[in-house]
């Protein structure tokens, strides 16, 4: 079912800012920008759907990453070829229930200059120890507490810990093409003139080329 208010001429775009933006690369492209983004935000906003009422709610959930200690930096997950994405979790939590209920899922991802990635898919909620502790950062204790029982420690295995498995289905992003400045002055020449400014590369990635990327890249 679609919805439209009105009607526009058959030989122009009804949404010409996606006309304008829209940009279509080689697959190998559109997911690494992708992930590249995603990366560098390290927070994205969670959405899943309230058991008791079916109201939708999100909350800020930071990525999963393992720490390579001889080089002490964060790597992040790559399952999928980097389009599946994991975030810890507590099991005794509110989203936990909301994801057993449904596991449509929605991540979204902002930075501070207006660029942003959308990601809806499927979410699983793996208990198995070995991939806990994998991706398992001593900061979760601050998030868990110790309940002083010698089980529930919030250490690598507590059982409250879990990691939510997002399987993408689709992918929507925006990555500027010119600088703040540059997409001022392009805006402003919109207002001026009617035409869309180019600002982004407004990029779309469908569930049949996010499953053939991870045939190719598991």
């Amino acid at each position: 079912m679609s919805f439209s208010n009105t009607e526009t001429p058959a030989d122009k775009p009804a949404d010409p800012y996606k006309a304008t933006n829209k940009t279509e690369p080689e697959l190998k492209e559109k997911v690494e920008d992708l992930v590249n983004f995603i990366s560098a935000c390290k927070f994205g906003m969670m959405t899943t759907r309230i058991e008791s009422s079916g109201l939708l709610t999100s909350r800020c959930m930071a990525l999963a990453a393992k720490i390579r200690e001889d080089a002490d930096i964060h790597v992040y997950s790559k399952e999928g070829g980097g389009v599946d994405l994991l975030f810890h979790t507590n099991t005794e939590s509110g989203k936990t229930d909301d994801l057993k209920s449904d596991p449509t899922i929605n991540i979204a991802f902002l930075n501070p200059t207006g660029e942003w990635a959308s990601i809806s898919g499927e979410a699983d909620i793996v208990t198995d120890r070995e991939m806990v502790r994998k991706y398992y950062s001593p900061a979760l204790k601050a998030w868990l507490g110790d309940l002083e029982d010698g089980k529930h420690d919030g250490g690598p295995e507590d059982p409250r810990i879990a990691v939510i498995k997002v399987t993408a289905k689709t992918a929507t992003y925006a990555l500027a093409t010119r600088t703040m400045l540059g997409r001022a002055t392009e805006i402003a020449k919109g207002v001026v003139t009617g035409s869309s400014p180019n600002v982004n590369k407004l990029r779309e990635l469908s569930e049949e080329e996010l499953g053939q990327w991870r045939q190719q890249n598991s």
